[in-house]
């Protein structure tokens, strides 16, 4: 278990380049003063540190105390082959392949190893998230997916161990729909919420806040409380 001598004494706001296979990542680090944990976020395409969706999240949980690893998924050069083909942005497994990638990455930082690890997906990067948690038991905390593409991951869901949260727009049908069928396979700690009044991209006034907020708190109960499930560098 994490000792809270170990946590970042000071905080951390710094670019970073995180090597996946044969490619480099680019992601922001932001780490909080006295930290005790890090969420890894993973968003459909390669857009991540700059999506003002992401980024508001990211806020809301550093406000509370944790850290954000926003992270592009894609390089520049796929990026801008997927905006013409879309040839990425639905491909899970090559999503979640980089993801652990990236999380391996974090267990061997020094500005990172000693925290606990979490995962925030959005759309297909919420199918990545089970995906990579999955693979990597222990190796993560808790996973918190915002409308994902469940579909996309239903061989891997009953082998997820962590707590996880699904949040779901109110007027996203599709979106509830495949979450619902989710929630039959997952075998580990387990809620569905349901955001009244949202859309799939929680674009209308305050429903992107309440669902950051349900994520702050579902990653603070889990990977700050003495009960939750202890996560070890490795």
């Amino acid at each position: 278990m994490n000792s809270i001598h170990n946590r970042p004494l000071n905080g951390i706001n710094k670019c970073v380049r995180i090597q996946a296979d044969d490619v480099f990542l680019l992601a922001d680090l932001q780490v909080p003063e006295e930290s005790q944990a890090i969420i890894l976020f993973a968003f459909v395409g390669g857009r991540t540190r700059n999506n003002p969706r992401s980024q508001h999240t990211a806020r809301v949980l550093r406000n509370r105390g944790i850290g954000t690893l926003l992270c592009d998924l894609m390089t520049e050069d796929e990026e801008a082959e997927d905006e013409a083909t879309e040839k990425y942005r639905h491909d899970a497994n090559l999503l979640a392949k980089r993801l652990v990638a990236v999380t391996k990455w974090a267990h061997h930082e020094p500005d990172t190893r000693e925290l606990r690890i979490g995962y925030f997906g959005a759309c297909a990067g919420g199918a990545a998230a089970l995906i990579a948690a999955a693979k990597l038991h222990d190796k993560v905390g808790a996973v918190v997916s915002r409308g994902g593409r469940m579909d996309l991951a239903t061989k891997s869901l009953h082998q997820v161990k962590c707590p996880t949260l699904l949040v779901v727009g109110e007027n996203d049908t599709l979106g509830i729909e495949l979450n619902r069928e989710a929630m039959q396979l997952l075998r580990c700690e387990k809620q569905l919420k349901v955001v009244a009044g949202a859309s799939h991209l929680f674009g209308e006034p305050g429903n992107l806040e309440e669902m950051s907020e349900l994520s702050g708190e579902w990653f603070k109960t889990h990977l700050y409380s003495p009960f939750s499930h202890e996560v070890h560098s490795k």
